[in-house]
């Protein structure tokens, strides 16, 4: 004879969308915005526009008439793929160009592209380590190094955030281990500040470790001609692993490592997202080539940027709100609330303002924020009216 049915209607394994409800009831539930304008300071959404503020377009490059013409002429040539991984048959001279100038720009010797920022450092970490070694990790590092960490099998340790000597202790406790390795972001992609490198180098290179600087945010826009964190820092010569990304400050797509040529080496025939990812299309590198000579030449950009930095963190500042330690174009006002940072962000999209809040899990519980980022395509008066916006919708 069978067992009665329960009455009560058991869940399933697969039914999502309990989960999907409890993001909703979090204010956490994430949306896409179908965005119909090209990129720059302007986003347009629903057939309607706003000032863009939370794109990563630094030095407002990502429109520039010469890096889409660059874009054009070599699909014309190469066509619209690469047609294979760079091992078998899709490493084109559009490619090996742009992996020599970005060497020559960061002054190392080699360099390698990878299809994304998240792709890079799952092949950099994974590639360099394994269960014999250990990994030291800043607390708010990019989630893709946090990742790369856990999957490389490595013993994963994460130091007090931009605390050399709370890295310090933790690397005493790893003696025994094979390689050590410290990975820090150069700018934090959430807070908008920079790591100190130089005492971040003492802490690792008293005790054998190498570091990595994710510098995804500070290439560009930082140090002489834009060479990064490192070089702004003076310490660009004790970073044995530089990764940046090419998708923000150069307006483009991808990503790259720089070092020495045995580390280059090692990640052609270790780093997994790299031997089995299709290549970038060649026309992407060859504009992203071009983009990077602009951006090599944009002194002015980068100072403009700067003084727009100036004039919102004053403003700001002047209308009581919270800012975060950040010289940066990462500007986050610190909120607290999900739901208060989301009605905060729709008050301003109200008002012609298009700024995500930012919430768990990608920033720690209890510290959701406006994400607002600036770029050299803004104008002063762009600036103005965000910082009249916040007054408004303050109160």
């Amino acid at each position: 004879m069978s067992a009665p049915a329960s009455t009560a209607q058991a869940s399933h394994p697969f039914d999502l969308a309990p989960a999907l409800a409890e993001r909703r009831r979090l204010h956490r539930y994430r949306q896409r915005l179908t965005q119909t304008a090209p990129a720059g300071r302007q986003a347009r959404v629903d057939g309607r526009h706003y000032l863009n503020f939370c794109a990563n377009d630094y030095l407002g490059l990502a429109n520039h008439p010469d890096v889409i013409r660059a874009l054009q002429d070599a699909a014309s040539d190469t066509g619209a793929g690469s047609g294979a991984s760079h091992l078998v048959c899709g490493h084109s001279y559009h490619h090996h160009a742009l992996e020599e100038a970005l060497a020559d720009a960061t002054g190392r010797p080699r360099a390698l592209l990878f299809s994304t920022g998240y792709m890079a450092n799952l092949g950099i970490i994974g590639a360099l380590l394994d269960k014999q070694d250990a990994v030291f990790q800043d607390r708010l590092n990019h989630a893709s190094l946090i990742d790369a960490g856990l999957a490389c099998g490595a013993r994963f340790r994460r130091y007090l955030h931009n605390d050399p000597a709370s890295l310090g202790a933790q690397l005493d406790k790893a003696g025994d281990a094979r390689r050590k390795l410290v990975v820090t972001d150069g700018i934090f992609s959430m807070d908008g500040d920079a790591a100190p490198l130089a005492a971040l180098c003492d802490a690792a290179e008293s005790r054998d470790a190498w570091l990595m600087v994710d510098d995804a945010h500070g290439f560009g826009v930082l140090g002489p001609q834009g060479a990064g964190t490192p070089a702004a820092q003076g310490v660009d010569h004790r970073v044995p692993v530089y990764m940046a990304t090419l998708g923000k400050a150069l307006g483009s797509f991808g990503a790259f490592v720089a070092g020495s040529d045995d580390l280059i080496e090692t990640l052609i025939q270790f780093a997994r997202p790299y031997i089995y990812t299709t290549a970038m299309p060649p026309a992407v590198a060859a504009a992203t080539l071009v983009s990077l000579r602009l951006t090599q030449a944009a002194d002015d950009r980068r100072e403009l940027l700067a003084a727009h930095i100036r004039r919102f963190r004053d403003g700001a500042a002047q209308l009581g709100y919270t800012l975060m330690d950040s010289a940066t174009p990462i500007q986050p006002l610190l909120i607290g609330s999900d739901a208060d940072a989301v009605a905060l962000s729709e008050r301003l999209r109200e008002r012609g303002c298009l700024i995500s809040a930012i919430r768990p899990p990608t920033v720690p519980e209890g510290t959701a924020r406006l994400r607002i980022t600036l770029s050299a395509a803004h104008t002063p008066q762009d600036v103005d009216t965000l910082l009249a916006a916040l007054e408004e919708s303050a109160r």
